[in-house]
């Protein structure tokens, strides 16, 4: 297995994607669905075998990068690809399909559809909920029961996250990139100690799953790349790098009292895929915290204003990357 391309925080998947996993605000976790939240910045992001010497052996055998999260921190994926040649991506919890709820494999399926399609797919927040929304992406200790991996497998070996990359088929798209008609748009800048880190569910994002507009069929039968996605906490992170984990991000309520913006795609004619069943069995860390009488993070509503919202046209390249 060749090592990832990691760079500036992003790593590169194939010829064409490229995916980074940023930094973002901890959504209250009371029930109702919230806006896209912003971008604190990419995880610093390291290849596993650029520290062979300090990782378990089972990370050196599957290969791959690892990020820090604290406990109770939340991410997001961006996906930067190519309109004029798209591939298709699946998205791992642990074992489990973040959009499907099954357990992982190296198939697409239509029906109900458990991969995305980047383009048009910019971001991915969380764990399929149906109707328009996710359940955002947070991390959490493996053994404590809260990971999506634990409610849906009876067990959480594994941990992290997981990505797998298809090619379209011969034909299906062009080869080359179009001739380029002008410059090309600059990029806006971004405004082993303890247990193994898991991915558990957090609060409500709206935030739509687009349906594979090209089908099933139109994509290799194998996956063209694989990425394991290992999470450590501070404490692990610092004595693996010998690095500081970045600080704790500031609270959604200290960041929308600021008047900061946060974010809505004008997407209402991409649709959205189907509801998945068993992901929305899946109980939250507010939900497992309050059956156990646990005083959890400040989980109490945010009001965000209309003009604090961003509304961002998934189709136009300068427009998306201005959440990044």
């Amino acid at each position: 297995m060749s090592a990832p391309i990691v760079e500036d925080g992003r790593v590169k998947l194939s010829e064409r994607l490229i995916v980074s996993f940023q930094r973002t605000l901890r959504i209250p976790d009371d029930g109702r669905p919230y806006p896209l939240p912003p971008s604190l910045g990419p995880f610093p992001l390291h290849r596993v075998e650029d520290y062979a010497d300090r990782v378990p052996e089972a990370w050196r055998r599957e290969g791959g990068v690892f990020l820090p999260l604290y406990q109770r921190e939340a991410l997001w994926l961006g996906f930067d690809g190519a309109a004029w040649k798209p591939n298709a991506v699946k998205v791992g919890v642990g074992e489990i399909d973040a959009l499907s709820g099954e357990p992982w494999d190296e198939h697409l399926r239509a029906s109900p559809q458990d991969y995305l399609v980047c383009p048009d797919q910019p971001w991915l927040d969380g764990i399929n909920a149906g109707d328009g929304v996710v359940r955002q992406f947070v991390a959490m200790p493996l053994g404590l029961g809260y990971t999506v991996e634990a409610q849906l497998r009876g067990a959480e070996d594994f941990g992290g996250m997981r990505l797998a990359v298809w090619e379209p088929k011969p034909g299906r798209f062009p080869d080359r990139p179009p001739e380029s008609t002008g410059p090309a748009e600059p990029r806006p800048q971004a405004t082993a100690r303890g247990p193994a880190m898991g991915v558990a569910a957090g609060g409500r994002i709206t935030q739509r799953i687009y349906p594979d507009r090209h089908g099933a069929d139109t994509w290799e039968p194998v996956p063209a790349a694989r990425l394991r996605v290992h999470l450590l906490n501070s404490e692990q992170y610092t004595e693996v790098t010998g690095r500081a984990a970045p600080p704790t991000p500031v609270s959604a309520r200290a960041y929308t009292e600021r008047g900061f913006p946060w974010f809505a795609l004008y997407d209402e004619a991409k649709g959205t895929i189907a509801t998945a069943e068993k992901l929305t069995r899946v109980r939250s860390v507010g939900v497992i915290d309050a059956a156990r009488n646990l005083a959890g993070v400040d989980d109490a509503p945010v009001d965000v204003e209309t003009s604090q919202i961003r509304v961002v046209d998934p189709g136009r390249k300068e427009a998306k990357e201005s959440r990044e």
